[in-house]
């Protein structure tokens, strides 16, 4: 079924299988740089396991929209770099309304709006869109295509499942509950994370 359904050039489920592995790539890239920083080891992660879903959401729809641009790399380096601070931008303004706070600041950068875009991290997500454009994309896909579809697909399954109920308690414990509720989904995480 995920195979019948295409998207700039690749199936959906390659599309599917990228966003995971960009999400498990962005992370450990973001947490490398930020533990860099700091100094000490840091999980730059929302969630407990090694996923930043905002890196596969980013990489994968990127990939569909400049994808057109790959021939023209100053032009596919400057609507990528609008098109994620864009998409920072409104991510910031979600996160505001769901949970209070921005989980980045760059009030300490030069030219920075409201501490939640800036120019240095618009010129970073240029570079990177011309990376994952030019060369880490296909390079992605062709891991994918590496090992049997089944497989794929069963890891695909078994990731997304761990991810839900990652992201789900992460989530319900960041956004106003009940006591009653927070300590049975607290309860229910720690039950799973122990099977």
């Amino acid at each position: 079924m995920l195979k019948n359904i295409e998207i700039a050039g690749y199936d959906l489920y390659h599309l599917v299988a990228c966003f995971f592995l960009f999400s498990i790539i962005g992370w450990v890239v973001e947490s490398i740089y930020m533990s860099f920083c700091n100094k000490k080891l840091t999980n730059r992660g929302f969630m407990t396991g090694p996923f930043c879903p905002i890196y596969g959401f980013g990489a994968t729809v990127g990939y569909i929209l400049l994808h057109p641009f790959a021939d023209n790399i100053v032009l596919l380096y400057l609507v990528g770099a609008l098109l994620a601070t864009a998409f920072e931008f409104i991510v910031a303004k979600l996160m505001l309304r769901l949970f209070g706070e921005v989980w980045w600041d760059y009030n300490d950068k030069f030219c920075n709006y409201k501490g939640v875009v800036c120019l240095e991290s618009t010129l970073a997500w240029g570079l990177y869109a011309v990376i994952i454009i030019t060369f880490l994309f296909d390079k992605v896909m062709s891991f994918v295509d590496k090992y049997p579809h089944s497989w794929g697909i069963k890891t695909i399954t078994l990731v997304f499942v761990m991810a839900v109920f990652d992201f789900g308690y992460h989530f319900a414990m960041s956004v106003k509950i009940s006591d009653k509720k927070r300590e049975e989904l607290s309860e229910l995480y720690h039950r799973l994370r122990k099977k």
